[in-house]
């Protein structure tokens, strides 16, 4: 584990949220599941700026890739993990089967998806090396970390588009909101 990789764990084994809902969903036994994004990121931008675990966190974004790509198969994941949870977690905690992206994603952003072959494949099409960034408590209680481009850009607060991909659509969106709430921030690349 690279030294950027046990900060993040420490940040978020101190962060009581973030934990409940990895021990919540590891319990359920997904397939090749990770949280990722704001719910991470979030995370170690509050713990690098002083301000509470929680805040400006709206939700926490679960991914697992299960080949059956129905809407009733992925429906029935859902309400699986909604039961796990008691509020306001059952509200917050967003479940996606990283299988069933590319069904989607066209008509929601606009963009093409290729189909991905598994949960981490997906977060090196995340709009900012900064939001690519998913992790899982494993079954022997480590937090195993997946950053297709590394930590380095979470832990210097610095956004910037995906290089690997034309930038997204709702950048401005995304970049006026993470500033908004983290003023910190620094954007580079666009």
């Amino acid at each position: 584990m690279s030294d950027l990789e046990a900060r993040l764990a420490a940040i978020v084994r101190a962060n009581p949220d973030l934990m409940h809902v990895l021990t919540t969903v590891r319990a359920l036994g997904l397939n090749d599941w990770r949280v990722f994004s704001g719910a991470v990121y979030q995370a170690v931008w509050n713990d690098l700026t002083g301000r509470p675990a929680g805040y400006g966190i709206k939700d926490y974004d679960l991914g697992y890739f299960d080949p059956d790509t129905s809407w009733d198969a992925e429906d029935l994941v859902i309400k699986r993990v909604a039961a796990a949870f008691d509020p306001p977690f059952r509200d917050i905690v967003e479940v996606r089967n990283q299988a069933r992206v590319h069904i989607w994603f066209p008509d929601r952003f606009g963009e093409p998806y290729d189909a991905l072959p598994d949960t981490d494949t997906a977060l090196g099409r995340f709009v900012a090396p900064c939001f690519a960034v998913g992790i899982r408590l494993e079954a022997d209680d480590s937090i195993s970390v997946a950053a297709p481009f590394g930590l380095e850009d979470m832990f210097a607060m610095t956004l910037r588009p995906n290089p690997n991909r034309p930038l997204a659509r709702g950048w401005d969106k995304a970049v006026a909101s993470a500033k908004a709430r983290w003023p910190e921030l620094r954007v580079e690349g666009v």
